[in-house]
This record gives C-alpha cells, structure tokens and sequence, in this order.
C-alpha cells in the first residue's frame, strides 16, 4: 500500500476530542473526526488541511466565551464575528476538502505531506480575494489583506480566507452583489488585522472587539439590514411590473459599492440611518450607474458604432449611385468614374453631417435616458453629459457651417476653384479632428495589450485621460483579445462587411435609382384620393425605399450565417470532429482504440514515464500516428497486456451501461464486449461485430491461393488485423473446445492433442501447405460449424455431438493430408486408437460441461457467432441511440483532448441541478392514464422505444419475471424507472450525472492498479461474470434490483476500497430542490421519490430552503443539505444556514442555485438543468475537460468551459426534429464559432462549467433581478466578460438535453426567449459590452444576442413596409401613372424580396445545420435531411416561430410584460383544442395573418399590375406564405388537426369559450372575456410612452377606409376630403347601432324579451331602408356594401385596440367600456370563424388527416413505428388483452 493511502493507526486509550462533536451528521469528510473510519481520511492531505485549521496558537481568546479545544480557526472567527454554527462547519469542510485536493496536485509533491504546503494557501488566497484586490485597487483604498510575499504567513492567510467564505456562506442575497460583500469582508478584515495585531479600542482602551459580536449578529446586524433593503425595492417593483427606472435592483445596490460613497454613507458599522437603506424616492439613493427605460432607442444607444457605419455607407452609396451615368464601361468603371467626380466627394462629406447628428443623438439619449442617475453625489456625470451634448451640437453646427460655405464659394467662382477648394481643406481639418478619438481607438486595436494596460490601470490620469470616452466602470475593462484572436475575428468580419456592402451597393441600392428618379420627377400624378401633400411625389418614393432600407439594415445577418458556417465546418474539421461517423468507420479505426483510451484516458505521469512526451511536437506527431494508425505494428497491443486489459474493463463498462439503460440487448452485448483472454488464445479477442465475416473472407483466400507457400498465405491474411485476429482464435478455440470435451484419460483425447502438434509443426516449420490441402478447410470449416451449433443448442445431443467428432476424424486423417496416409502410418504417428475393431470412436469418450458453467457456452456462442457470422453487422447495435453514442464517443479519442490527471490530482467539481416541483419519477398511475384517443403514456413509450422495451423484458426475464403482468407487481419500480428513463424528469438527470461518481471510481482503480492487479482483476472478473449466470447488470444480490445509480457494476467488485473515497473527494451532486421541505410536510409523492434517489445515489445531495414558524406570524427560513445515511437508514440532515428571509426576491431559478452554492464543493461546478442527461462513456472523459482550466485559450484561462449537447428528444416527431436540428446546429457549429475565432461565447444555459471560486467571488452563476434578468442564464457570460473571464467551447465531450417536442410548448419557449432577448436590450450588461468590446467583437455580440431577435423583426415589418408601400401606391393613383410599366423598379424589389423569403423560410436557420450535418454524417444525408425537412414543412414551422420571436421581442420592449413560461416537459400526443390554439395564437399569429391577408386582397383588386396574374403571385407569393403558414401551422403541426369529428367539437367549445360568463374564479382557459384582459396585461403596466406608440401602430388600420372609400361607387370619382369625412357617418352610425342594441340588450333582453327583438326588427328595417334610399338617390351599388366591409371592419379593429389602450380612462365609462367588449368579442367571434374555414375544409376533405399525421410523424414512421394508432387510439389486440390482465 503506497504511503498516501497508509491506514490511520489506532489509539484505543485517546479520549474523544469533542464527545459528541464527532458524532455529528458530515457530508463528505468527518472533519471533526479525523480518526473515524473513511476512506477519505486514507490521504494525509485531508490530515494536512484539518490540522493547519487548528493551529490557533497564541491568538487572542474571545472574551466572554468559554474556548474549547477542539475549536479552530473558523471557530474562532465565528465567536469574534457572530456566524452561524453550521456555517461555519460547512465552510470548516469546504475549505478543508479545496486545500487537501490542491495539495494532492502539487507537483512535484511537498516533502512532507502531513503539513499543509504555504504556497497552497497563498495560491488560494490569491484566487479567492482577486476580485476583493481589485475592488480595493479600483478604489484607491489600501487593501487589508496584510501579507507580504516575502514573509509568508499560513495561518493568517487562513484567516483571510475562512474570513471571505463565512461571509459568503452566511451572504444569502447578497452572493448576487460581489462588490457589496467586498465592502462587507474589507471592514471585518480591518478589524481582524486590529486582533491580531493586538490594537486596543480607542473608546475604552480594552482589547480591540468587532463593532458586530455576539451570536447571529453577523446576520442580523450585517446581513439582514441589506437585505430588507433588497426586498423593500423589489416590493415597490409590484412583482417586476413597474418601470425598471423606479426602482433599485441587485445590480443597482452592487455598483453603490463602486464609489467612494459606500464609505463616506454607509460607514461601519453599518449605519441604519443612511440614504442607502431609505425607500422614499425623494431623499433615498436612486438608480445607480445605469438607467433601464423601456424604448428601442436601447438598441441604438448600446451599438451606436454599427448605425453609424450602417447609415453612413447607405448615405454614401446613395450619393455615388445617383451620380453614377449610365452607359457603357463595366459596372466597375461606372462606380469610379462617380467617384473621381469632385462634385460627388463633396457631396460624400455630407456622411459627416450625419455622424455628428447621430453623435448628437447618442448623447441626447444619454441625458434623457440616464437623467435618474444626477445627484448631488454625481455632479461630474451631469456634467459630462452637459458637455456631451454640447461638443455633439457644436460638431454639427460647426460641419453644416463649413459645408455651406463650400458650396457657396462654388455657386460664387462657378467651378471648382482654388477658393472652393481651400474650403474643402477646412472641412477636411475640421474632419480629422472629429476623428482623433476614433483613430487613437484604431491605433490602440492594432495593438490590445496596450489598451488592457491603460484600462486596467487605476492610475488617476488615466481615469481623467478616458472620463469623456467612457464612464468610470469596475467592469468592462481590459476586455481586449490578443493579437492573434484580434487577427482571426477581424478577418471574419473583413469578409463578411466587404460582400455585404458590396452587395447592398449593386444589388439594393443601385437598382433603386433610376425607379426613384422617375418617380421623384413625376408630374400631373392622376390622384384617385385626396392628396394633401400637394403634388410630390417624396413619400410615396420613401414608401418605395423603406422596405429596401429595412432589409439593407439587417441582411448582415444572413452573411453572419454563410459565413460562420463556412468558419464553423472549416474549425470543425481542424478539430476532427465527424471522422468517425458509423459503425463501418468504427471498424476501421477500433484497433487503435487502446492507444486511443490509453493516451487519453489514462494519467500523464504514466504516459511521461512510457514515452517521454516532454513537448508538444512529440504530444502532436503521436496524436497523428494514433489517428491514422501510422507505423502500428499489429501485434502491439498483445505484447502489452496492461493496455489491452485496461481497454477491455472501459469499453465493457460502457458497453455493461448501454445494456443498463436497455439500449442494446444480451445478445448485442456478447457481440459488442471485449471477452477477457480465455481458452488460451494469444491474440486479442475483439468484439464479435468486427470478427462477422473475416473466416470466411480467410477460407476464400486460402482457396484461391491454394498452391501459394505458407508465408505469402500468411502475409496475405496478416494484412487484416481483425482477420489474422479471427483465424487465429478459431483455431485456439476450437482447440481448446475439442480438448476439454473429450475426456482427458482417453486415447481420443490423445489423438486430437497429436493431430494439432503435427498442424502446429507445420504451421511453425512453414510446411502447412505442403502437408495438407488447403482446399479441403471450407469443409472441415462446415463440419465444425455443425459441431459447434450442436454444442450451442439449449438441450446437447451428446450422440450428435460424437457423430459430429467422428466426422471431423474421418475428413482429417482420411481427406486432409496431402499425402494420403495408410491405417499402419496413422497408428504409427498414433492417430488411430490401438484397438479400432473394439469400439467406436468418441463413443464414451465426450463430457460436455455442467449446463451451469456459464463462461464455457458463453465461449461457444463466440466461436459460434465467429464461425456462423455471414453478414457485415453493421447493424450492430441496432438502436441508433448506441450507434451515435458509441461513433460519438470513439471519434472524440482521436480529437485533441488535454491529458487526464490522475484522479487524485484532478480538479474536482460539483454539478449542481435547480429543481422546482416537476416530475421525479413517472407514478404507475400516469403510467396508466389514458389521453382522449385511449394513449397511454407508457404505450407511446413503447411504440416510440420499441427496441429499447424489448430489451427492458428481456432484462426483467432474466431477473426473474415470467409475464408482462408482473411488470405492474414485482418489477413496478424498475417499470417506472424505465418510463422516467425516457422522459424529461429529475430520475433521468440524476441518474445521468452520478455516471461521473462512477467513472471515477473505475478511474481511480485504473490509475492505482497494479500490472498484477490488472491480469489478475481482468481474470477475477471473468469468473464473477460466469458465476454470476447470465446477469449482466451485475448488482449485488443485497441491494435492490431496481438500482437506480447501478454503482456495484462490473468492475467495482474489484475496487480495494480507497476509490469511493477519491471520487467523494472529486465529485458531488448537489440538486437544489426549493421546497423539498413543504414536500415533506404534505408528504407529496415527489418528495419520497426524491428520498429514494439519494438512498441509491451515495454522492448525492438534496438542498432545499425549510420554513419554520417561529412564532406569531413570524417565519424563519434555513438553507438546509441533506443526505441519505446508509448506516442509520434514514435521511440526515447535515448543515442548517438560517436565512435573512425568503430566498426568492428576484427571478426564482437563479435564486435556488444562490441558496444551494454555499453547498457545492471543489475547483469548479457543472450546472445541469432538469432536462439534461449524461453517459457513462463521456463522463470518463470529465477530467479531461476539467484540465483545460489550467491551460491558456488566448491570452486568459477559461473561466467557463462551454460543452457540447446531444438534443435527445429528436426522434418523438417531425415538430421535435425541427426543433432539435435548430438547437444542435445552435451549440455545435453555433457556439464553436463564437468560441473561436470570435471570442464572444456566452454562457446559453447548460452543461458548461464554471470556474466556482472565480464565480464565486464575483456575483455567482446566473443574476436574479426580477424581469431584467429572466434570462438568467446568459447574464451570467455576460457577467464572465465584463469582468475578463474567457469562455470557450469543447466538443469532446457532450450531455444529454430534452427539449420542447409540441408546437405550444416550442411557441412557449421561444416567447420565453424573446422576451428575455428584449429585456436584455434595456440592461447595462449588453449596453457596456456593446461599448466596451472592440468594434468586430461588438458586431459578433450583436448578431448573435439581440440583434438575431431584432433582426428577426425586422424581417416582418420588410414584409408590413412592402404591402403597405404598395398598397400605397396602388390605392393613391401613383402605381398607375408611373410604376405599372417599369420593370426597373420591380426587378429592384424581386431582390428585397427574395432575402426577405430567404429568411422566411429560415434557410438562414437551415443553413448552419446542413453544414453541421455534413460535417459530421455526411454531405449527401445532408442534404437528404434538408430535402426531408421541406417535404415535412419545416418551413411553416420556421416561419411561424419567426412570428412569435418577433411579436414577443418587440412587445417586451415597448411595454414589458416578460415572464417565466413554463412549457411542462411530458409527451405530446394529444390533440389541442382550437380554442387552446386560439388563446395561444390569436394576438400574435393570427390577427397580424387576417391583417397581411386583407392587404394582399385590397392590392389584388386595387392594383393595376395584379391584373398581371403573373407579376403579382411574384410579388406576393412570399407574403403569401407567410399569411398561410401563421394561420395554419398550429393546426398542421397539432395531432389530429384536420380530424373532421375533432374540428366540429373544436368549434363548438370555441364558442362556448366565447360566450361563457367569466366569474371570479374563472381562468382564460374557459372563459373568453378573462382571456381577452389577461392579452392586455402588458398595457396595464406600459408607460405613457408605451400607450403612444401603441397608438400610432394602431392608426394604420385607419388606411384601409382612407383608401377604399374614394374607390366606391357612391363616391362618383370625387377626392374631396369630405367624401372621407362623411365615410366616418357610417362607422358612427354602426357605433350607435351596436350601443342601441347593447342598451336594449342589458335592459329588456332577460326580463321584456319581447321589447328586445322589437328594437332589433326596428333597426333592422331602418339599416334595410337606408341601403334603398342609397341605391335610389346616389351611385351606390351592392358591389359597394362588399367593397366597404374591407374599409369599415379594419377602421373598427383599430378603435377597438385605441380603446384597449385608453383603457384606464374608457373603463370608468359603463356603457362604453361594455360596447368595447361586446364588440372585441364580435371581432374574435370574425377571427375565429375566419382561422376555422380552411381548417375545416381540409378537415371535411378526404386525405388530408393522413397527409398531416404522415407529415408530423414521419420520422417515427421511417422507423417502422405505429403513429397511427397513437393518433387515432387503435391498439393491437395482444396489447389490449395485456391491459386487461393488467387490470
């Protein structure tokens, strides 16, 4: 045994340290014991770390408190500072575990490993308080951290760091405010440095004491008080719903720590009194250093420097492309002759007019958005802003002044004269003064490391130096790549810009010159409308541009798209991703496996031993030999036994947890495995699917060269590894086989030993075709077969199996020598038995084994399968969930992985999983409910996991079961388990993740087994599995057979018992379950499902905040960890943290990992959402992983590791594969090219691992403002750049992730997003990133966050701006005048148009998976997929989720209203209502769909070019599209959806929706009009500027009447404006109609029913009148009444929204605010009846319910799946009679 696993003597007469101290409840280490039984405690670094906490020494005793003696440092801290007792003994463990795990990485190792080593403290220390120095530095304050490097102090650097961590542990809220804490630790440590230098109190000349003592005064005095604070401003918030500038959020309190006034206000001890703790707007602190306000002009203010270049290139393009003379010469020559003209430089000089206005702009904004932040406190920032202004205005003042005077001096010489020019050269001074800052900034690009220095020095002068440029910050310097990065993205973006603007020049704006022109000059325009603008013609060409413009403004992101595509293959590539894509590619490469795993997996120490990789070039050129298998002699692994053995326990431990998760079955486990060397073969034996086919394949060769010598055979055979390999085998088995089945005492047993020296002889002498025919070995081939098949059956027929032996005697003694030998030759050479007449041969001579003997029949079926195999397996395994885990996985050895550590000295970590209330584990009952087409959850399990549930019978027969009714009885567990397996649920991500604690245990065996330990564990093991029968899953016999974490596999039996302990030490698992307690206390199921999940789990752990009531409506709330404790068998609660107050403030997710992260342990923590899974194989490769922290990517160390995911919830529908092909091609080819070469990868979610201390100290993993940050998740890498982390992105290794799988739960999802998308543009992260990162990373993070969801508005309102623009053009007369003929300006627009489709289609979105997709399946399944993915209307569903990313992202930022969406993660196969869809889809679908629609029908019938069938489906075809997919999507996409029975019930339960009576309890689910006031929710909490701009969008629909009403026939051609004015008589008239019939309704309708119908006929008749008198006396003709419905119904949509709007002064009007209802209502009842035609037409008509079920379930369908009876309820009658016995 090695000393650092030496055993801890024994000292039976030592009395207990602490009595009852050691009994205490631990959670991974017994700290408090350390002479306690642990495998742990085998390391003397634990020893090392606990014994340096204890050397309190000679310190100064808190007085009035009795000293124990087996208090340490931190307790001696806590009795000083007042901490928690249980935060302290968790931080005790904490910081015990990190050091003693640094320690162990120390290399090389201290010489005296029983004492904790300085510079691991010091290097501690330095990473923990990094952000506290820098805090102070930033400041000018001294730090008071008093250590000088030159006399190190171990046990004061303890203190400093015990010091953070209980500060920390006991912050609660105020994690989320670093610098706050910062504040908080800077006082203590002051008056911990006035301790220990034994300072006396100058008040009472005593012994220095904290101002803060006693017991919890931490909390209450220090904690608690900022706290309240917190609360009592997200209280004034009302739930987030006040404008974000009214109140203080987390970021807001946290940059108050960024000023001098912290100290100056806030002093210490805290005082209560100050401003910061008041609440009154009046005297309080406000907002501090950032303002949020609710406007798109966030957008501008945050990425200025791209609309400056965006407007400037189009102003400049407009100028030079008016200019341009058409003619001959090439395009080329034409632009250049433009340009040389001096009239058109001039002109050009206009684009700096325009830069300083937008500099005006920018500043203007600046004031007036930041406004709340000026106080007397911060009299320079409105100075600043002051002068901003100012200069901007002088600016522009200044050009429009020198520019005038240029063309005066030229209108005055007449030419461009020497004058003229004079006044240029003033311009252009003027013009490089203006761009001193920008070139300072250019020079300081080229060179970043110089802009990091100046940045992140806190010298005065520079701070004075960069005050214009850029407000004083903590965060957001030194973000600067190095040179290289700074090359690589640069580079991108060069290429990207140049075809983007050389596009937009020759094919957008070129194109519109010559229509504008024309247009622009028109006269005598035939207006067949009132025109008020006389007679120009300028808005109308403005109409003509917008669309242009508004697609010039985004089409950057569709080049972003190409490009990054084309990036992402070529980096892809470089990183071998893809090279092994199949099993067939598999076989090629799998003899290089062990190299592979061995190089990869295996510990460097070892490898630098072996082959003395002592650079990289070695490192690299073996990495190339390995990969392609360059100068491997075959037999290398058979000389090296270790290798070969350590590969065969990883790849059968993987192969044993497929089998575990029933993804392949017994029978493709024998084949897949690596059987340990038995029966004496002295090759290796690889799996059986590489062997299929290589004997045969060897026959053949052995015929055809039939007279070639033995060599050449040979060499021939050798140059197939696996071939040699099977030859070889089949004959020292079957050897062997014959040799153990003949009895040994017998003269048959003899013979056949004789008979196989005389083959060895010649084999070894070269003589073997000499000796016997070679011709003849395909029959002895078939003879043997038959043999080993008899062997093979379940009953041996031993006569059988000796006429089989006769056979193969008679063919090799008689046919087989070459020479034909006589009787007396064969008995001389004693290969006849010396009596033959006596008996016969065999006859008594066979002994078959005991049935029992499991390894001897599972070595026949080898040979069997070896021998029978006549097909290639490449359908091995058959479940193509194991083909891709397994070519993933042995693709991923040959990538560039760092070198595995071994255990011991690997970083350790924790994963950490937030959980709420969802599902833990499936209950037999939702099992067992049936949906309304009689589906059950477990039956749709089975059909869409048919292969997977005939290997889970398989797997239950063997452990006993005999029907499929046992399944609900003894196996119920392991039948819930099965189905929890597949779902979205708490079972699957634990189960997912414990694979690491594992694989470490195998791992850490592995690195400390001996060379012995290996051959004779491989040898162990092989017998425990044949004793073990045929149960593979191999859990003990005392454990429950329904094992969740199956942690007794294989290879643990052979564990010596110190691997449990290392991988504690490296790995736990902390879920974060919120209300686990109140769980409890109703004894909900999910609680018991959680308890037994850590019954099976023994590294994991279950956080969760306990409420306790204290007293008269008092709560007190814990931060509280349990474990499961095997020994007392029972859950034990191991740490208790009281809290200041209820932990959810802000958003709820972030604030549950908050409270549990005080419980997370090691160097960096994994966050894992509860829809994720993991595999064994990958987690074998998390050390790896974990290694590239300590290695540079660019000019930093990751601070997250960004991993690779596997959507898994692909193959449920054609709906879930759209969505799972957009998200894998999302954080695969996406996040590789952020990563590299960009450098602005976030953090999107999960898996990624962080770097825990440097989060730690830094505000944590995600922010939880309320609102701002409902994206929680990005903020946090929004937070990591700021503050100069780096984030990059690995592919060799990936996790599991489920995602939405129904169209409502995608749209839910996707609402989610862009909402979050649109709070983030109102917040300062992406305002100073947009500032602070250099220009190209600032294009990167704009296209790649906001800008994709802005961009993707942009893309329909192109789409409003075009229909609009021509409905315009065709309504006023100007179409006809001037545009029906000009062809010019509709080929401009085909351009517009067709980007525009481009991106509608999503091909954009698309394009990133074709190219992800071909790099690693292939070029042609590519393009298969993409062809299937149209063919199943994938582009219906792009652009339906392009509506819902468009309407909730501009929506959130006008009025806000975002929110968590909880889209629920089951299974969905039930059809949903059309009222469901309704209430979904109405505002943001499908309205805006009846709206494009009815403009597409007034341009139909109104424009003179529609009448050119031809020229008007290509114009609006697109827009067509777009209108179709809205409407119908939801009904394509929805089980059942054209189902006529379904669609007539449908209909009904809408109107039943629409018309019920909504009552106080009542949900928008049932009723209409609660519905209809949830949909306005978000104008209840808009400003007024937000009411404004609803409005004005509101006014359009006035256009429709303003338009049509001059085209009716009662008009008579006039365009007075009265004919408009008396068009409103009409709508007036309508008004009083419906108030009438409101009014009589409300009044006789229950009571005088009668009265109630008369005032209708009355109406009615009076209506039918007016239209006689009209017909008679006027124009009017019946065309007109159809003509004005598409005037007079959008006119009265739009009043309803106007009214929705002014709501709050309408409402208190009865009778008007009852109308506004009534007629809302009528409006939906339209809408509906609108959506529902083409619904039901398609539903009556025949074909189209199966089209749409082929079209959802198509990939289910591919796989010989019954969709058919999911959908419509048909169950087969085996399975109806197995429901039946089951009930």
């Amino acid at each position: 045994m090695s000393l650092r696993h030496r055993t801890v003597p024994s000292q039976p007469g030592r009395p207990p340290a602490a009595g009852a101290i050691e009994d205490e409840p631990y959670n991974i280490i017994p700290v408090n014991n350390l002479l306690a039984d642990h495998p742990s405690l085998r390391y003397p670094e634990v020893r090392a770390a606990a014994a340096a906490l204890k050397t309190v020494g000679d310190l100064r005793r808190p007085t009035y408190v009795q000293w124990r003696p087996h208090y340490d440092l931190l307790d001696w801290l806590a009795l000083f500072f007042g901490f928690q007792k249980d935060n302290v003994r968790n931080q005790r463990e904490h910081l015990v575990l990190h050091l003693a795990n640094a320690q162990m990485r120390l290399t090389p190792p201290p010489d005296n490993i029983d004492s904790l080593d300085p510079a691991v403290v010091r290097r501690f220390r330095r990473k923990l308080l990094g952000n506290y120095s820098s805090w102070c530095s930033y400041l000018g304050r001294k730090s008071n951290i008093w250590i000088s490097d030159r006399s190190p102090d171990s046990r004061r650097e303890l203190l400093y760091v015990g010091l953070y961590l209980l500060v920390w542990g006991e912050a609660a809220n105020l994690r989320f405010m670093p610098e706050c804490i910062c504040y908080i630790f800077h006082n203590m440590a002051s008056e911990l440095n006035k301790i220990l230098e034994d300072c006396l109190d100058e008040s009472t000349g005593q012994p220095y004491s904290p101002k803060i003592t006693g017991e919890n005064s931490f909390l209450n005095g220090v904690v608690k008080p900022i706290y309240e604070t917190i609360k009592a401003e997200i209280n004034e918030s009302k739930n987030g719903t006040e404008p974000h500038c009214k109140w203080r959020n987390y970021d807001d309190i946290n940059e108050y720590f960024w000023t001098d006034r912290c100290f100056s206000k806030l002093k210490w001890p805290i005082d209560l009194g100050s401003s910061f703790f008041k609440n009154s707007r009046g005297s309080g602190v406000g907002k501090t250093g950032f303002v949020e306000r609710r406007t798109f002009f966030y957008l501008y203010r945050s990425f200025d420097r791209l609309w400056v270049m965006l407007a400037l290139f189009l102003q400049a393009a407009i100028i030079v492309a008016w200019e341009e003379k058409p003619g001959g010469g090439s395009v080329t020559s034409q632009l250049w002759n433009a340009l040389k003209s001096t009239d058109v430089q001039v002109r050009l000089l206009t684009v700096f007019l325009t830069w300083s206005g937008m500099r005006l702009l920018q500043a203007v904004l600046d004031a007036g958005s930041q406004r709340s932040l000026i106080s007397r406190e911060t009299k320079r920032l409105f100075f600043r802003m002051l002068m901003k202004v100012v200069a901007a205005t002088v600016w522009i003042v200044a050009f429009i002044v020198l520019y005038t005077n240029i063309w005066k001096q030229r209108k005055q010489d007449r030419q461009w004269s020497r004058a003229a020019n004079d006044k240029i050269y003033q311009f252009l001074y003027a013009v490089v003064a203006f761009l001193v800052p920008e070139i300072l900034a250019l020079a300081l690009f080229i060179v970043p490391w110089i802009r990091n220095f100046l940045e992140e020095t806190n010298w005065k002068i520079f701070f004075a130096l960069t005050w214009w440029f850029q407000g004083k910050s903590f965060v957001g310097r030194g973000l600067r790549e190095g040179l290289v990065d700074n090359i690589k993205y640069s580079t991108f973006w060069i290429f990207v810009l140049a075809t983007k603007f050389t596009f937009s020049y020759f094919l957008q704006v070129k194109p519109m010159i010559k229509p504008s022109k024309l247009l622009w000059n028109l006269k005598e325009v035939d207006y067949e409308w009132h025109q008020f603008f006389g007679e120009s013609n300028r808005f109308s060409v403005l109409l003509l541009w917008l669309p242009v413009v508004l697609i010039y403004l985004m089409d950057i992101q569709i080049w972003y798209a190409i490009y990054s595509s084309i990036v992402g293959a070529v980096v892809g590539l470089f990183d071998h991703l893809g090279e092994i894509r199949d099993m067939g590619q598999l076989r090629l490469r799998f003899q290089f496996f062990a190299s592979a795993i061995q190089f990869n997996l295996m510990p460097e120490e070892q490898l630098l031993n072996a082959r003395g990789f002592g650079n990289k070039l070695k490192d690299a050129i073996h990495r190339l030999k390995l990969r392609y298998g360059l100068g491997r002699p075959f037999k290398k692994l058979e000389s090296n036994q270790v290798e070969a053995n350590k590969f065969a326990l990883i790849w059968n431990e993987i192969i044993l947890a497929f089998r575990e998760e029933d993804i392949v079955s017994d029978r493709e486990v024998e084949l897949l495995e690596l059987p340990k060397n038995s029966w004496n073969v002295t090759v290796i034996r690889w799996p059986c699917f590489l062997l299929c086919n290589e004997l045969l394949l060897a026959l053949s060769q052995a015929k055809e060269l039939v007279d070639a010598p033995d060599k050449w055979l040979w060499h021939k055979i050798c140059k197939n590894e696996y071939r040699r390999c099977a030859v070889v085998e089949a004959y020292e088995s079957i050897k062997h086989l014959l040799l153990s089945i003949i009895k040994i005492d017998t003269e048959e047993h003899k013979i056949v030993t004789i008979f196989f020296q005389m083959i060895e002889v010649s084999i070894q002498g070269e003589q073997f075709t000499k000796t016997f025919k070679v011709d003849l070995l395909p029959k002895i081939y078939e003879t043997l077969q038959k043999l080993v098949g008899l062997l093979n059956d379940e009953k041996v027929d031993v006569g059988r199996v000796v006429n089989g032996l006769q056979s193969i005697y008679e063919i090799a003694t008689r046919q087989f020598f070459l020479e034909k030998k006589t009787t007396e030759q064969l008995s001389t050479e004693g290969l006849t038995p010396h009596d033959p007449a006596s008996k016969l041969l065999f006859q008594n001579a066979v002994r078959l084994p005991d049935a029992s003997n499991e390894d001897f029949f599972r070595q026949v079926r080898r040979l069997h399968t070896i021998l029978t195999s006549r097909d290639s397996m490449h359908s091995v395994p058959v479940n193509l969930e194991a083909r891709r885990r397994i070519a993933f996985f042995s693709n991923s050895l040959f990538m560039n992985l760092p070198h595995a550590p071994q255990v011991e000295k690997m970083l350790a970590f924790s994963v950490m999983t937030p959980y709420y209330s969802e599902e833990v584990v499936y209950s037999k009952e939702q099992l067992r409910n049936e949906t309304e087409d009689g589906i059950s959850t477990l039956y749709y399990l089975q059909t869409i996991y048919a292969d997977e549930w005939k290997n889970f019978k398989e797997r239950m027969r063997r452990e006993g079961i005999k029907t499929d009714v046992e399944l609900w009885t003894t196996k119920l567990r392991e039948l819930r388990l099965w189905a929890s397996y597949r779902g979205q649920t708490l079972a699957r991500t634990v189960r997912g993740m414990m694979y690491y604690y594992r694989a470490l245990k195998m791992l850490a065996f592995l690195d400390s087994a001996s060379e012995m330990d290996i051959r004779e564990d491989a040898q162990e093991l092989g017998s425990m599995r044949s004793s073990q029968g045929n149960r593979l899953d191999g859990v003990d016999d005392v454990n429950d057979g329904s094992s969740l974490s199956r942690a007794t596999s294989s290879v643990s039996m052979l564990y010596k018992g110190h691997e449990h302990g290392t991988a504690l030490m490296k790995f736990t698992y902390v879920v974060a379950c919120q209300i686990y307690g109140s769980q409890k206390a109703k004894k909900e199921p999910q609680a018991e499902e959680i308890l037994y999940l850590m019954k099976q789990n023994e590294a994991l752990r279950i956080a969760y905040v306990d409420e306790v009531h204290a007293g008269r409506e008092e709560t007190e709330y814990y931060s509280v960890l349990v474990k499961y404790d095997h020994t007392l068998e029972r859950e034990v609660e191991i740490f208790r943290v009281k809290l200041p107050g209820p932990v959810k403030l802000g958003e709820g997710k972030p604030e549950n990992q908050n409270h549990a992260m005080i419980f997370t342990r090691g160097d960096a923590v994994q966050t894992i959402d509860m829809n994720q899974d993991n595999y064994f194989e990958e987690a074998l490769k998390m050390r790896n992983l974990l290694q590239e922290f300590r290695h540079y990517h660019g000019i930093r160390k990751p601070t997250i590791l960004g991993v690779r995911e596997h959507i898994f919830t692909g193959s449920v529908s054609s709906l879930a594969w759209f969505m799972s092909a957009q998200e894998t091609s999302f954080v695969t080819l996406g996040q590789r090219v952020l990563a590299n070469p960009l450098k602005v990868r976030m953090h999107y979610g999960h898996p990624d691992v962080f770097d825990r201390f440097w989060f730690l100290s830094r505000g944590g993993i995600s922010k939880a403002s309320r609102v701002i940050n409902i994206s929680e998740d990005i903020f946090a890498g929004f937070n990591c750049t700021l503050r100069g982390g780096n984030v990059t992105h690995h592919e060799y290794i990936q996790v599991g992730k489920g995602r939405d799988v129904g169209l409502n739960q995608i749209s839910m999802f996707e609402a989610k997003v862009a909402s979050g998308n649109g709070e983030q543009v109102l917040s300062r992260d992406v305002y100073r990133l947009g500032h602070r990162l250099d220009f190209f990373r600032m294009l990167s993070f704009f296209y790649t966050t906001v800008g994709f969801f802005f961009n993707t508005m942009m893309v329909i309102l192109t789409v409003y701006a075009f229909l609009w623009g021509r409905v315009y053009l065709a309504l006023s007369g100007v179409e006809k005048s001037a545009l029906a003929d000009s062809t010019d300006t509709n080929a401009a627009l085909a351009v517009i148009l067709n980007q525009q489709f481009i991106i509608q289609l999503g091909l954009f979105t698309a394009l990133p998976m074709i190219v992800e997709w071909s790099l690693e399946e292939g070029f042609l399944l590519a393009i298969w997929n993409f062809i299937r993915m149209q063919i199943q209307l994938s582009s219906v569903f792009y652009t339906f989720s392009m509506g819902t990313r468009a309407h909730y992202f501009g929506r959130t930022i006008l009025h806000g209203g975002a929110k968590y969406r909880a889209t629920g993660r089951g299974f969905v196969v039930e059809h949903k209502s059309f009222t469901e869809n309704y209430r979904l889809y109405a505002r943001s679908h499908f309205v805006k769909a009846i709206e494009l629609g009815l403009i597409l029908i007034v341009y139909a019938t109104h424009s003179p070019i529609a009448k050119d069938s031809l020229i008007y489906i290509a114009m609006t075809l697109t827009s067509w599209f777009l209108v179709i997919s809205w409407i119908l999507a939801p009904f394509v996409f929805n089980p059942s959806g054209f189902d006529w029975l379904k669609t007539v019930y449908d209909f009904e339960g809408f109107m039943n929706w629409i018309w019920y009576q909504g009552r106080i309890s009542t949900k928008s689910e049932q009723s209409w009009e609660i519905w209809w006031y949830e949909e306005q929710d978000h104008l209840r909490t808009t400003g007024i500027p937000g009411r404004i701009v609803e409005i004005i969008l509101d006014l359009r629909f006035f256009f429709f009447q303003y338009g049509i009403v001059y085209q009716l026939k009662i008009a008579n051609g006039s365009t007075s404006i009265l004919v408009y004015l008396l068009s409103w008589i009409y709508i007036f008239a309508v008004f009083v109609f419906f108030l009438v019939i409101q009014y009589a309704r409300d009044k006789y309708s229950a009571r005088n029913h009668i009265r109630y119908r008369l005032v209708q006929f009355l109406l009615i008749v009076f209506g039918t009148l007016v239209i006689v008198a009209l017909l008679e006396f006027t124009h009017f003709s019946f065309v007109d009444i159809f003509t004005s419905l598409l005037a007079f119904v959008p006119t009265g949509w739009g009043i309803l929204l106007i009214a929705q709007a002014l709501r709050p002064a309408l409402q208190k009007i009865g009778l008007i605010w009852n109308a506004v209802i009534s007629l809302a209502r009528l409006y939906d009842i339209l809408f509906g009846i609108v959506i529902m035609v083409p619904v039901a037409f398609m539903s009556w008509m025949p074909g189209f319910q199966s089209m749409q079920t082929r079209i959802l379930f198509n990939e289910a369908f591919s796989r010989g799946l019954r969709i058919m009876q999911i959908v419509t309820g048909k169950k087969s009658k085996g399975d109806v009679e197995v429901e039946k016995r089951r009930s």
